[in-house]
């Protein structure tokens, strides 16, 4: 879903369409002088900021109708749809208001220390509070209710900072290397009132890395949801970061030591990072993989060991490469995740038969590769469900047999549908 785009005319002051709003939205916002710039304050255009934005204010409905203490005015719905992507015009670089105020900011960028667990922690705070969105008002805790001031909160920044100043306090990293309290952000510096927006990152919301969990303040509240990567619009415009005042221990969803990035990994690699990660693969079954070492030099042992580790997690194609990503390594060194199986004994085991093909295996279905899955299953210990058979027809015994089975190998979700597919029939068979 995308914002609809609003042909240019004069917005009514009291007209509450998303046009109008959208309209007084940007004017207000285009009263600023930043245009690629520093931030600065204009005194004598500040009457007529306040105006247009009481008209935003009286558009934006009761959710935004908050005191001035910062503090919404009552519980607001969470089962009603969101625009993916809301306008989110953000007020200026500034100190922290009211009760949170601690004096100007100082003309060098501050880094207090944090964690993962702690950006995280203070970012469901406001997800808790559904703070209003606002780029006028400060919440209790002195920060701005916009994109900008939500992400200074949660990194816990000395001010109020803005897209255009927030890269400052952090280290650009690849997509690949992303961890939950790392930031995606587009400022858009030819004209920051449109489109530029700053989501922090939540973890990824399946291995194939195209939706992550955004923590983001926008219309018209703080919110938690599954999110394009990088974001709907302008989605290859948005650059990561992370945090440069990052401390040690552990990373709430991340980690204790952070990903070095791929580059440190593959063919011609010679640095501590590889063997870290070799002592790593030994310690959870790889140890076989290795005669010497491990050691610093990348060698064909570092690669199948981790690609070992890889495939028990039940990833394949480029997920099961061999070279480490950032959720390998979390693994690792989390000690979480499955560790690699070991080797067979008694000679090769036979190879798993080919597998048929979901269409196989669901409802109406009656073949001999349904027998040949139920018989399986009931010789690997999950035939729990049959009352009879296990024969050709498909039936719901069947699907819950298999799903029992996917869920002993820690599946969760659509991985244990109780429907078989390529790595469930393999490891079935196996």
């Amino acid at each position: 879903m995308t914002v609809p785009v609003f042909e240019e005319y004069e917005p009514a002051v009291d007209c509450t369409c998303a046009g109008c709003a959208e309209q007084r939205r940007t004017a207000a916002r285009a009263l600023s002088a930043r245009h690629g710039g520093h931030p600065a304050a204009h005194g004598a255009r500040r009457a007529l900021v306040l105006v247009t934005a009481a008209g935003v204010v009286l558009s934006s409905g009761a959710a935004e109708a908050a005191s001035s203490t910062g503090h919404a005015a009552g519980p607001a719905r969470t089962d009603a749809p969101a625009d993916p992507e809301p306008a989110t015009p953000q007020g200026e670089k500034g100190p922290l208001k009211g009760a949170g105020s601690a004096g100007p900011p100082s003309s060098a960028p501050a880094l207090r220390k944090t964690t993962r667990a702690d950006i995280i922690n203070r970012a469901k705070v406001w997800v808790s509070a559904q703070v209003p969105y606002s780029m006028e008002r400060y919440w209790s805790d002195g920060y701005r209710q916009d994109c900008s001031g939500f992400v200074s909160m949660a990194w816990n920044l000395g001010g109020n900072e803005w897209t255009g100043s927030l890269a400052q306090y952090g280290t650009r990293i690849s997509r690949e290397e992303l961890q939950p309290g790392d930031i995606l952000l587009f400022h858009n510096p030819a004209d920051p009132a449109k489109g530029s927006h700053v989501t922090i990152f939540g973890g990824w919301t399946d291995y194939t890395h195209s939706h992550y969990t955004a923590y983001e303040q926008a219309r018209p509240r703080t919110r938690k949801q599954a999110t394009p990567m990088a974001y709907w619009n302008n989605s290859d415009r948005y650059v990561a970061y992370r945090y440069r005042g990052l401390s040690g221990g552990t990373g709430g969803s991340g980690s204790s030591t952070a990903f070095p990035g791929a580059g440190k990994f593959g063919p011609g690699a010679n640095n501590t990072y590889v063997t870290q990660l070799g002592k790593m693969l030994v310690a959870r079954g790889g140890k076989r993989y290795y005669t010497v070492g491990p050691g610093p030099r990348w060698t064909e042992a570092d690669r199948r060991a981790t690609q070992a580790f890889q495939k028990a997690q039940g990833w394949k194609g480029k997920e099961a490469d061999g070279i480490p990503g950032p959720q390998t390594w979390r693994y690792l060194v989390t000690g979480t995740g499955r560790s690699i199986p070991a080797a067979a004994t008694g000679g090769s085991p036979s190879a798993a038969p080919a597998f048929p093909g979901r269409g196989y295996f669901k409802p109406g279905q009656s073949n001999s590769h349904v027998a040949r899955l139920g018989k399986q299953l009931v010789k690997k210990g999950y035939g729990t469900f049959y009352r009879s058979g296990p024969g050709p027809r498909w039936t719901e015994a069947d699907r819950r047999n298999v799903e029992a089975f996917q869920r002993s190998l820690g599946w969760r979700g659509s991985a244990a549908d109780g429907y078989p597919g390529p790595e469930t029939w393999r490891r079935l068979f196996a």
